[in-house]
């Protein structure tokens, strides 16, 4: 999974490349199983050559790890602020809302469809970018003097419960999202020594 070749910031061709792909696999996520997407298909619908996308992803996994980072960074970028609790209120809002949209809860989808019974398993690389990027907004927390959560208890509490629902309910409401960031930050203040 994560071989660092797809968390370039490309520009130029290169990023009209990675957009086409990244909309070919979206789309073919849209109108068939995961399992039935290959490159060839991928490559017809983007007009990219198969032969740069096994240079440059290797496999539809790849690809399609590749297409999540991306979405997570353009949809829902982390916000700074000023406070904690705008930060977790303004990123919960968003990824709720994210997740409200038909073609990401696809997206997620299939890449649980790459988890296998009995296969070690390494974060995905979108995984792994998100919650840099969520560690970073609860040091600067931190840093501004604020009682902050773990990113632990931030990804259990709030994170999780928003994911759970998109995948296997109803998407949660953006406005319900409130609710899970005040009960996190009442675990934050019941730990706050007195």
């Amino acid at each position: 999974m994560g071989n660092g070749r797809t968390m370039q910031r490309p520009g130029g061709r290169t990023a009209r490349v990675r957009t086409a792909v990244h909309d070919a696999v979206v789309s073919l996520l849209d109108e068939l199983p995961f399992e039935a997407i290959t490159v060839p298909l991928i490559a017809e619908r983007s007009g990219v050559h198969q032969a740069t996308l096994y240079r440059r992803w290797g496999t539809t996994s790849e690809i399609l790890n590749d297409a999540i980072s991306a979405r997570f960074a353009s949809s829902a970028p982390v916000p700074d602020t000023g406070t904690l609790r705008s930060d977790l209120l303004s990123y919960a809002s968003m990824v709720a809302s994210d997740l409200e949209k038909v073609l990401v809860p696809l997206v997620l989808r299939a890449a649980l469809l790459e988890v296998r019974a009995g296969s070690p398993r390494q974060p995905s690389p979108a995984f792994v970018e998100r919650t840099r990027e969520l560690q970073a907004m609860l040091s600067r927390a931190s840093a501004r003097g604020e009682a902050a959560p773990t990113l632990d208890e931030l990804l259990e509490v709030v994170v999780a419960p928003i994911y759970f629902r998109a995948l296997f309910t109803a998407p949660m409401p953006a406005q319900d999202a409130e609710h899970l960031v005040d009960r996190l930050l009442d675990i934050v203040m019941c730990r706050a020594p007195a």
